[in-house]
């Protein structure tokens, strides 16, 4: 009976909620055809809302977060899989619902398993995650809507987070010029070194006053955060151009009108990481494996261990992380 280590969650009678890593069994995992020895996850956003309770993300606890998880499989009862494939398994309801990344073993369905992309070590795999797999399937819609470099300048918004800096990096590395915008005033010279052509405050694309047009400045917008700022991000960018929407840490609320549709046709495309289709996962996570594999991504990562993850995951919360968090679960 293979025993491991795995940071649980657990609620008090008073409803609150705490972190300790705690030693499990592979026999307590839920039923699935591919057991995989974790090595490496990373710290998203959904992974921390899990983590303080939220209802919304998890609906039970004792609960091991974790929505990325790679490494070696163990065993398999899929003719896809042997013992000893590299492998990635990323969302679907892994950390959610079933026990997730951050801990050393996870038992799941084959259909949430894919290949390790080719060239990519299971620790690069992860310093890209979810947070990159939903930066690149941004930029990818940008693209397949038509937008070119040569349309204008692009905007990131929450551009220090796990999504934001890398569509920064992403989008710079394919010749966009990104104005990346951050509440967070100090980190301008992060921003410009993933290749942020102008650096700019949240109160820059925030409009206080309701209007329901604005000046146009964007031939495109990558927003991973919601609410007023996506609202002015729809009324500045230019005739036909678009804006992807993945997150709502500012808001889940849009407070906006029909104008920016039916008179300028801006297209608003949702970006949507957890049931994605393989074949589309295979696709983009290749590129992330090629075209838009980035020389730099190490400069983004910073690696912690299971011990580490409790505090960064307040940290997340409060509005203080930086660019991607990977775990290293032999730590």
């Amino acid at each position: 009976m293979t025993k491991f280590k795995a940071l649980v969650v657990s609620e008090t009678a008073d409803k609150e909620y705490f972190s300790e890593i705690l030693e499990r069994s592979v026999d307590d995992l839920p039923p699935g055809e591919v057991l995989i020895r974790v090595r490496f996850s990373s710290l998203n956003y959904k992974d921390a809302l899990s983590a303080s309770g939220n209802r919304g993300v998890t609906r039970r606890y004792p609960h091991t977060p974790g929505i990325d998880a790679a490494g070696e499989v163990v065993g398999s009862d899929s003719d896809r899989f042997k013992p000893g494939d590299e492998v990635l398994c990323c969302c679907y309801d892994l950390g959610m619902n079933k026990p997730g990344g951050f801990g050393q073993y996870i038992r799941v369905p084959a259909a949430w398993v894919m290949a390790c992309p080719g060239g990519l070590s299971l620790k690069e795999a992860m310093m890209y995650g979810t947070g990159g797999f939903t930066a690149a399937l941004s930029v990818e819609k940008l693209i397949a809507h038509g937008l070119k470099p040569e349309d204008g300048k692009v905007l990131v918004t929450g551009a220090t987070g796990g999504v934001g800096s890398l569509s920064v990096a992403i989008l710079a590395a394919s010749g966009f010029r990104v104005v990346a915008a951050s509440g967070k005033s100090d980190q301008a010279d992060f921003l410009q070194s993933l290749g942020a052509s102008e650096v700019v405050g949240r109160e820059a694309v925030t409009d206080k006053k309701g209007m329901a047009l604005l000046k146009t400045k964007w031939a495109g917008v990558i927003d991973t955060v919601g609410g007023e700022i996506l609202a002015t991000a729809l009324k500045s960018v230019k005739y036909g151009g678009v804006v992807t929407c993945c997150g709502n840490v500012a808001s889940p609320e849009l407070p906006t009108t029909v104008y920016p549709f039916i008179l300028r046709g801006v297209s608003l495309v949702g970006i949507e990481a957890a049931q994605c289709e393989m074949a589309i996962r295979e696709r983009v996570w290749g590129k992330l494996a090629a075209q838009w594999r980035l020389d730099t991504i190490a400069d983004l990562v910073t690696e912690i261990s299971l011990a580490d993850l409790s505090a960064q995951i307040q940290l997340m919360l409060a509005g203080g992380h930086r660019g991607r968090m990977i775990v290293n679960l032999d730590r």
